[in-house]
């Protein structure tokens, strides 16, 4: 790994600004974090339980795999896990909440490298708990920054599979006394504004790129950018985040990256993944210099992809989002996707809704394309790919009943096999 030119800098200045690499405040007053908690402090002081009446045991340790049940605390698990060199804890169903406001609910850095943290049933992680937060703050219910964290030292042999992450409501605290993220000694990775803001559900930072499988990201809003996912490697991208067989619906936010947001010069890929109903600028750009909005006319999709940024989106389905993809890196690859009406409302921007921003088409092919604005910037090559896509006639699960789209777009798999209508009965029992 080598040390990224010119250490941390806004994500909404210009294409030549964020090449360049020059440190620069552009509308936001960069926080650098000082004051790092201890790891040993962090564990014994914060922790999440499941709704229920506690058991006496925090942990199971069995054939190999650490269980968290009902009443236990998945960080506890994980952090005991990685002290024995245990591989796998095994979070059983149940909805986990914070018990007090913090950074976030469960976090993994270095020494939880190779963990596979996995869902047995139906489980649900949250931010959120009504008990403990501020009824009059803008907040509520939400209690911490992100729902999971994972920090630099992560690899992909890092596997988080078969969870539901709800509940981000752009609450933030800056309170370190329990630190998510140890010291890298490395200055392009201090903590600055986007680190604490971004990525309602699920935040990704610096040297980091798990596994992501079956994850079930909805209904969360962060403010300003990254409602369900935000990827900010730094410049340390040589590797990607993979995020395979995942749902990011229902996410909002202020401007930028609905469902998923890659900040400059980061990496991530994604795989059979369904896009669905995520809104973003939902408030003014106060984030952008005077008078440069970023995306001003026509606003950002539920994939944001800033300049330097690389991605691979393979057999994935955006539908109903209030646009689809906007692209501002090079020669990204985009390929056997459906995009379908991405028209949803409630977004500020004035301009029309797209289905694709993309600056650098060439790597576009196979994908099939209606709604309102197919090609905003007209970079993508129509021989190989349909700009004027028939009805792919989505079931329940939003798979394609088409035959024409066979091998093209996503495929419900796993726990997701079941109707989302299934699916969205189960968040609501699980909503306060």
């Amino acid at each position: 790994m080598h040390l990224a030119p010119g250490g941390p800098q806004s994500h909404f200045g210009s294409v030549s600004l964020n090449r360049s690499g020059e440190m620069r405040e552009t509308g936001i007053a960069w926080l650098a974090s000082i004051f790092l908690g201890s790891l040993s402090i962090a564990v014994a002081m914060s922790g999440c339980r499941a709704e229920s009446v506690p058991v006496e045991s925090t942990h199971r340790q069995v054939e190999g795999a650490f269980h968290v049940h009902s009443g236990d605390r998945i960080q506890e698990a994980l952090d005991a896990a990685a002290a024995e060199g245990i591989k796998q804890v095994v979070v059983h169903e149940g909805i986990y909440r914070p018990d007090s406001p913090g950074q976030a609910l469960i976090w993994l850095n270095r020494q939880h490298d190779g963990i596979a943290l996995t869902a047995q049933g139906d489980v649900t992680l949250r931010a959120d708990n009504p008990e403990v937060a501020d009824p009059n703050s803008e907040s509520y219910p939400a209690i911490v920054n992100h729902v999971v964290y994972f920090g630099d030292g992560i690899t992909p042999a890092t596997i988080f599979r078969g969870f539901r992450i709800t509940g981000s409501h752009a609450f933030v605290t800056r309170d370190e006394s329990v630190s998510i993220q140890t010291e890298t000694g490395l200055e392009s990775l201090n903590k600055v504004e986007f680190f604490y803001t971004d990525g309602g559900g699920i935040k990704i930072f610096g040297r980091s790129y798990p596994t992501i499988e079956e994850v079930d990201v909805v209904g969360n809003y962060a403010r300003p950018c990254g409602g369900g996912v935000s990827v900010e490697h730094r410049g340390f991208h040589q590797e990607f985040v993979t995020f395979r067989d995942c749902i990011f619906r229902e996410n909002r936010c202020q401007l930028t990256g609905s469902g998923v947001d890659v900040l400059p010069e980061s990496s991530a890929r994604f795989f059979n993944c369904l896009f669905l109903n995520n809104v973003g600028n939902l408030g003014e750009d106060d984030v952008s210099p005077e008078g440069e909005s970023y995306n001003a006319e026509h606003g950002s999709g539920a994939l944001t992809v800033f300049p330097g940024s690389r991605v691979i989106v393979e057999n994935c389905t955006f539908t109903g989002n209030w646009n689809g993809v906007d692209d501002k890196g090079m020669g990204n690859v985009y390929q056997n996707n459906i995009f379908w009406n991405n028209t949803r409302p409630g977004g500020l921007s004035p301009g029309e809704r797209f289905e694709f921003d993309i600056l650098s088409g060439v790597n576009v092919k196979g994908c099939w394309i209606a709604g309102r604005i197919p090609d905003l910037r007209e970079t993508i090559d129509e021989s190989r790919n349909v700009l004027k896509a028939p009805d792919p006639q989505f079931d329940s699960n939003f798979a394609p009943k088409s035959p024409t789209y066979e091998g093209v777009g996503y495929r419900p798999v796993g726990r997701f096999a079941q109707t989302l209508s299934e699916i969205s009965k189960s968040d609501s029992s699980n909503r306060p």
